[in-house]
């Protein structure tokens, strides 16, 4: 992430500190290079050995609390206004900081919600409680995940700029795999495919390579995240294929649906028809009734009431989550009131936010149909920033000799 994209999220961060009336947020982290808290990247640009404070206050200061041996590469990343190196303990010197602004909210880096907020593990929490013994700065401590959340989810037009040159890239890709699906060919085989070409033009997968592709021709096909296998392609498949890459630290996230044609056909069975559309459709209906101010859960019953009011079974998760510097990110989520995803469904839109749509079905005898759509949420309504898939893309391909 630049320096400047950092600087620019810094200053959106200090207002969302006055926005939710917190007086300074405190990113606590050591060794970062075994364990990264999510928020480093996006707000410090660079890791942390020794027990490190990176501090936003809502007047605007940044300090680093830091080990001396750090100092100079803090000073060459140039993402903090006032740095405070330490020897032997930060316990001195943070108290300090703390002193001279004596806040009485302390955002910290733990949340029961949302991973992106949760990098303090709980020994270091421990560590800081223990650091902080004597003083009342423990006692001011809340969640992080307000300010995580507002700050992941409101997109700058230069982070959507990043996501949208992502969603071309991987679409070009989709494409080269309409023309490379053949019957015979394997699900491990398009993946492969899928795989060179990313590292051919230099991308990162926007999550494990385990999965990333996902490829399922055909029914009784594996779990939505479960990688590809020796399946092979068959006449009268559909195929689906779930992709995304990370270009200059941005993600996308993508599926499209095909169906392999059966001798003599020149188009899709009905029934695969039917399916197809029912899944395009909840997607447009979804994303035309999203807007600020709604909650999450409101759009997902949207697509799930449509979809099983058409003879389907419902999806078994969310019909969308947000995407920026990870496949998953953000804090509110299109879902269900399901218990696994505590808060996030009751969690409001907002201006900024870039969300999948990505509702699924099952077409009994030929396999999943889903498309997996990329909006970002306007001041009264959404933009797309993939183009949609409107039509099934069909695939004449003889047997593999």
């Amino acid at each position: 992430m630049s320096t400047q994209l950092i600087l620019e999220k810094q200053k959106q961060a200090v207002e969302i500190l006055k926005e939710k009336d917190i007086d300074m947020w405190m990113t606590f982290v050591r060794e970062t290079g075994n364990i990264k808290d999510p928020m480093m990247d996006m707000i410090v640009g660079t890791g942390a050995t020794w027990h490190s404070a990176f501090i936003i206050t809502k007047e605007g200061d940044t300090v680093a609390v830091i080990g001396s041996l750090e100092e100079a590469n803090m000073k060459t990343v140039g993402t903090f206004q006032n740095i405070v190196p330490y020897l032997k303990s930060i316990k001195e010197d943070l108290i300090k900081v703390l002193d001279k602004y004596n806040p009485n909210k302390i955002a910290i880096n733990y949340s029961r919600n949302s991973s992106l907020a949760d990098g303090l593990t709980h020994g270091v929490y421990l560590e800081l409680v223990d650091l902080l013994k004597n003083t009342p700065y423990a006692e001011r401590f809340v969640s992080s995940e307000e300010i995580v959340s507002a700050l992941r989810g409101r997109k700058s037009q230069v982070e959507v700029d990043l996501i949208k040159e992502a969603i071309r890239e991987t679409l070009i890709i989709f494409d080269e795999v309409t023309d490379f699906i053949e019957v015979g060919k394997s699900e491990k085989d398009v993946a492969n495919f899928v795989k060179s070409k990313v590292k051919e033009r230099g991308f990162e997968m926007a999550w494990d390579e385990e999965h990333c592709p996902a490829v399922f021709t055909g029914p009784d096909t594996a779990g939505a995240h479960s990688g590809p296998t020796d399946k092979k392609i068959e006449k009268g498949h559909v195929i689906n294929m779930d992709f995304g890459i990370k270009y200059n630290g941005y993600c996308s996230d993508l599926q499209r649906t095909w169906y392999v044609l059966k001798d003599g056909e020149t188009e899709a069975p009905q029934e695969v028809l039917k399916g197809f559309n029912v899944i395009k459709n909840a997607i447009k209906m979804s994303s035309d009734a999203i807007k600020p101010g709604k909650q999450g859960w409101e759009i997902d019953n949207i697509a799930r009431s449509y979809i099983v009011e058409n003879g389907y079974d419902e999806y078994p998760h969310g019909l969308g989550h947000q995407v920026g510097r990870v496949a998953h990110d953000g804090g509110a989520l299109l879902g269900p009131k399901w218990e696994r995803y505590g808060n996030l469904p009751y969690m409001e839109i907002e201006k900024g936010n870039v969300f999948t749509i990505e509702p699924r079905l099952t077409i009994d005898g030929y396999g999943i149909a889903t498309m997996e759509e990329i909006i970002w949420v306007t001041e009264d309504g959404c933009e797309y920033l993939s183009k949609p898939q409107t039509e099934i893309y069909l695939i004449d391909s003889p047997l593999a000799k």
